[in-house]
C-alpha cells in the first residue's frame, strides 16, 4: 500500500503550527481594528490616511469628525448593546451548564453499562482476535472529550459575540471616512472571529487526540470512538445557541417592526422605538454566537466521523499516524488558504464604493475555493498513500489518493454552488426576490405566496448538488469520502465565518448611527454594508445547512458500522417506522421554534406599544423609552423557550434507541436527515428573499423599486409583514434545523455500544 510523504513527526509539527497562526492572525487583526477609537479624537494623522484614495480630512470635517456628542452617543449605545449580549448569554450559559454536566454523567453512565463497568480489556467490536481497552475507558474519555468540545463551542460563541459588540460602533464611526474604511474594519472584526475559532476547534481537537493516546496505545479504534463526544459536546452547545440567539434576536425584531414601522411609521432602528436595543442585542447573540457554536459543530462532527471510519481502516490498522490525521491537515491548510484569502479583502485590493461591497465578499468565496482546490491537491499527495483500504459495510475497499482528493474537491465546490444558487434567491440584484418584492403591490397575502413558492423552488439544485457529493465521495471511498467531502466543504470555515459575522456587525453599525443621530449620509453606506452582509449570510446558512447533510450521512454511516448493522431495510417495520417518525422530527422541531417566537413577540409587541401609548413625549423624541425591560422580556422568553426544543433532539435517540433499537434508530435518521435539509434550506431562502424584497423597496434603487415605494407605502407595509413572518423561519427554525439532523446523527454514534448491547427493549419483551 505504500507509506504517505509527510512523516509523523513533520505532522506533528504542522498541525499545531498552523492552528498557533491562524490564533496569531485573528490577535492582529483585533489589534488593527482596536486602533479605530471611541473617543473624539482627530483621526487625520492616522497611518492609514489616504486609504481609500484621498485626504480623509476633507470627509472628516464635513461629516463632523470632533462632534464629540456623537462620539459619546455611540460608545453609550455600544456598551448597552454589549453589557445586553453579556447579560443574556451568562444567564444562558447557567442553564446549559446544568444540562452539559447531567448529559456527561448521562454519557458515562450509558457507555460504562455496556459491560458493567468492568475494568478488564475486551474483545476488538471489528477484530475479535485484537483485545482492546475496556467499555469503561471509552465512557470516562467520551465524557471528557464530550465536556472539551461543549465549552469550546461555548467559548467560541461568546468569543465571538465579544468581539462583533467591540467592533460595532467603530464601523459606525469609521463610515463617517468612507464606505471603504468602515468595510475594512467589519471585516477584520469578523475575521478575528473567523480565525479564533477554526484555529481553537483544530488545536483542541489535535490535543485531546495526542493526549487519549497516551492511555489507548495501539488501540486506535477505541481512542476515536472516544473522540466522537467532542463532536456531540460542540452540537449540542450549538443547538442551544442557536434556538435561544435564534428566538431572542427574533421576538425584539419582530416586536420592533410591527409596533414601529407598521403601526408607528417610524425608521428601523428609531432611539424611539423601546425594542430597538434588544433588536441589536439579538444580532449578536443569535448570528454570531448562535453561528459561531453552529459551524464550530459541524467542523468537529466531520472531523469526528472521518477519525471514526478512518480508525477501522488501513491507517488505524497500520497505525499510520499521518494518514488518520488527514482530516486535521485539510482544516490546517485551509487555515493558511484563509489567511491568504483575508488579504485581498483588507490590503491586497480596495473598496472604495458602495458597488463594490458586494463583489468584494464574493470574490472571498472564489478565491478560498480556488487556492483550498489546490491546497487540497498537495495534502493529499503528501499526506495520504498513492493507495489504501477503507472499511466499507464489512468488507475492505481499496482507494487511491487521486480519488480522496476528488471526495474532498466535490464537497468543496459542491459548497460554493449551493452558495451562490441561496444568493440568486436571496439577493435582490436578481428576479426571484424582484418578483417577491413586486408581489407585494397586491398586499400582504400575495408577498407570502411569492415568497413560499421561491422557498420551495430554491431547493432544487442544492439538493442536487449534494446528491452528486455523495454518489462521488461514496462511489470513490464509502462512507470515508462522504465525510471529507463534508470537511471539504467546512475547509474555508475561516473565511466563511468572516464573512457571515461581517453580516450582523454592519447591521449593529446601522443601528448605532440612527440612534446616535448620524446624518443621512451616514446611514445610507451603513445600510449598503448591510444589505451586501444580509446576502452573505444567506450564503453562509446554505453552506451550514449543505454540510449538515454530509456530516449526517457520515455519521450515520459511521453510527451503522458501530451498531453492528449490515443493512437498512425499509421495508421492514422495524425501519419504516423509524422513517417516517424521523421525517416528522423537523416539522415538529419546526413548530416548536416558531410558536416560541411567536409567542415572545406578542409579548414584546405589548410592552412596546405600552411603552408609546404611556410615556408622555417619547413618540415626539422628547421622553426615553425603557429598553431594559425589552431586553429582558427578550431574554426570560428564549430561556425558557429554548428548554423545549433542545429537549426533543437530546431525547429522541436514546429513547428510540433504548426502547426500540438500533434498526428503527437508523430509520429515524435516516428519515430526519432527509426531510431535515429541505425544510432548512426552503425555511433559510425563503426568510431571506422577503427580508432583501423589503430592503430593495426602502433603497428605491431602480426605476422599479421606485415605483413600489417608498417607506410607509401599502407595498412597502405589505413587504414588512413578508419580512416579520420570514424572520423566524431565517434565522429560528431554518438554522437550526440543520443541527437537529447532525445532533442526532453524532448523539447515536456516541450511545452506539449501550444500544447495540442493552437496546430494543420493548422488542424484547413482546
Amino acid at each position: 500500500m505504500g507509506a504517505a510523504m509527510l512523516s509523523e513527526l513533520a505532522t506533528e509539527i504542522v498541525v499545531p503550527v498552523c492552528a498557533v497562526i491562524g490564533i496569531a492572525f485573528s490577535l492582529v487583526q483585533w489589534v488593527m481594528v482596536s486602533r479605530v477609537k471611541l473617543t473624539s479624537e482627530r483621526h487625520a494623522s492616522s497611518a492609514n490616511s489616504s486609504k481609500n484614495g484621498y485626504g480623509d480630512y476633507l470627509i472628516e470635517e464635513e461629516e463632523g469628525i470632533n462632534d464629540h456628542s456623537v462620539v459619546t452617543k455611540c460608545a453609550d449605545i455600544q456598551n448597552a448593546i454589549s453589557e445586553g449580549a453579556t447579560s443574556f448569554l451568562f444567564t444562558e450559559y447557567q442553564y446549559v451548564g446544568i444540562f452539559m454536566i447531567a448529559f456527561a454523567i448521562l454519557i458515562f453512565l450509558f457507555l460504562g453499562s455496556v459491560e458493567g463497568f468492568s475494568t478488564k480489556s475486551q474483545p476488538c467490536t471489528y477484530d475479535k482476535e485484537k483485545m482492546c481497552k475496556p467499555a469503561l475507558a471509552t465512557a470516562i474519555f467520551s465524557t471528557v472529550s464530550f465536556l472539551l468540545g461543549a465549552i469550546t463551542s461555548v467559548l467560541s460563541g461568546f468569543l465571538g459575540m465579544k468581539i462583533a459588540t467591540y467592533a460595532n460602533a467603530r464601523t459606525t464611526l469609521e463610515a463617517r471616512k468612507g464606505v471603504g474604511k468602515a468595510f475594512i474594519v467589519a471585516f477584520r472584526s469578523g475575521a478575528v472571529m473567523g480565525f479564533l475559532l477554526a484555529a481553537n476547534g483544530l488545536l483542541v481537537l489535535y490535543i485531546a487526540i495526542n493526549l487519549f493516546k497516551l492511555y489507548y496505545g495501539d488501540d486506535w479504534e477505541g481512542l476515536f470512538e472516544a473522540i466522537t463526544g467532542y463532536g456531540l459536546g460542540g452540537s449540542s452547545m450549538a443547538l442551544f445557541g442557536r434556538v435561544g440567539g435564534g428566538i431572542y434576536t427574533k421576538a425584539a425584531d419582530v416586536g420592533a417592526d410591527l409596533v414601529g414601522k407598521v403601526e408607528r411609521n417610524i425608521p428601523e432602528d428609531d432611539p424611539r422605538n423601546p425594542a430597538v436595543i434588544a433588536d441589536n442585542v439579538g444580532d449578536n447573540v443569535g448570528d454570531i454566537a448562535g453561528m459561531g457554536s453552529d459551524l464550530f459543530g459541524s467542523y468537529a462532527e466531520s472531523s469526528c466521523a472521518a477519525l471514526v471510519v478512518a480508525s477501522i481502516s488501513s491507517f488505524g490498522i497500520n497505525h499510520d499516524f499521518t494518514g488518520m490525521l488527514y482530516p486535521l491537515l485539510i482544516s490546517s491548510v485551509g487555515i493558511l488558504v484563509c489567511l491568504i484569502t483575508t488579504l485581498f479583502a483588507t490590503d491586497l485590493f480596495e473598496v472604495k464604493v458602495v458597488k463594490e461591497i458586494e463583489p468584494a465578499l464574493k470574490k472571498q468565496l472564489i478565491i478560498s475555493t480556488i487556492l483550498m482546490t489546490v491546497g487540497i491537491a498537495i495534502v493529499t499527495w503528501i499526506g495520504v498513500p498513492s493507495s489504501f483500504t477503507i472499511y466499507n459495510f464489512g468488507v475492505q475497499k481499496v482507494v487511491k489518493n487521486w480519488q480522496l482528493f476528488l471526495c474532498v474537491g466535490v464537497g468543496l465546490w459542491a459548497g460554493l454552488i449551493i452558495g451562490f444558487v441561496t444568493e440568486y434567491y436571496t439577493s435582490n440584484a436578481y428576479s426571484p426576490v424582484q418578483d417577491v418584492a413586486d408581489s407585494c403591490r397586491t398586499g400582504a397575502a400575495t408577498n407570502v405566496i411569492f415568497g413560499l413558492a421561491l422557498g420551495y423552488k430554491s431547493v432544487i439544485i442544492p439538493i442536487f448538488a449534494i446528491a452528486i457529493s455523495i454518489f462521488v465521495s461514496f462511489s470513490f471511498a464509502a462512507m470515508y469520502g462522504i465525510a471529507v467531502a463534508a470537511l471539504g466543504m467546512l475547509s474555508t470555515i475561516a473565511t466563511g465565518l468572516a464573512i457571515d459575522a461581517y453580516g450582523p456587525i454592519s447591521d449593529n453599525a446601522g443601528g448605532i448611527a440612527e440612534m446616535a443621530g448620524m446624518s443621512h449620509r451616514i446611514r445610507e453606506r451603513t445600510d449598503a454594508l448591510d444589505a451586501a452582509g444580509n446576502t452573505t449570510a444567506a450564503i453562509g446558512k446554505g453552506f451550514a445547512i449543505g454540510s449538515a447533510a454530509l456530516v449526517s450521512l457520515a455519521l450515520f454511516g459511521a453510527f451503522v458500522s458501530r451498531a453492528a448493522i449490515t443493512t437498512v431495510d425499509v421495508l421492514t417495520p422495524k425501519v419504516f417506522i423509524g422513517l417516517i417518525v424521523g421525517a416528522m422530527l423537523p416539522y415538529w422541531f419546526s413548530a416548536m421554534t416558531m410558536k416560541s417566537v411567536g409567542s415572545a413577540a406578542l409579548k414584546m409587541v405589548e410592552e412596546v406599544r405600552r411603552q408609546f401609548n404611556t410615556i408622555p413625549g417619547l413618540m415626539e423624541g422628547h421622553a426615553k423609552p425603557d429598553y431594559a425591560t425589552c431586553v429582558k422580556i427578550s431574554t426570560d422568553a428564549s430561556i425558557k423557550e429554548m428548554i423545549p426544543p433542545g429537549a426533543l433532539v437530546m431525547l429522541t435517540p436514546l429513547i428510540v434507541g433504548t426502547f426500540f433499537g438500533v434498526e428503527t434508530l437508523s430509520g429515524v435518521l435516516a428519515g430526519a436527515l432527509v426531510s431535515g435539509v429541505q425544510i432548512a434550506i426552503s425555511a433559510s431562502n425563503t426568510g431571506g428573499a422577503w427580508d432583501n424584497a423589503k430592503k430593495y423597496i426602502e433603497a428605491g434603487a431602480s426605476e422599479h423599486a421606485r415605483t413600489l415605494g417608498p417607506k410607509g407605502s401599502d407595498p412597502h407595509k405589505a413587504a414588512v409583514i413578508g419580512d416579520t413572518v420570514g424572520d423566524p423561519l431565517k434565522d429560528t427554525s431554518g438554522p437550526s434545523l440543520n443541527i437537529l439532523i447532525k445532533l442526532m446523527a453524532v448523539e447515536s454514534l456516541v450511545f452506539a455500544p449501550f444500544f447495540a448491547t442493552h437496546g430494543g427493549l420493548l422488542f424484547k419483551i413482546f
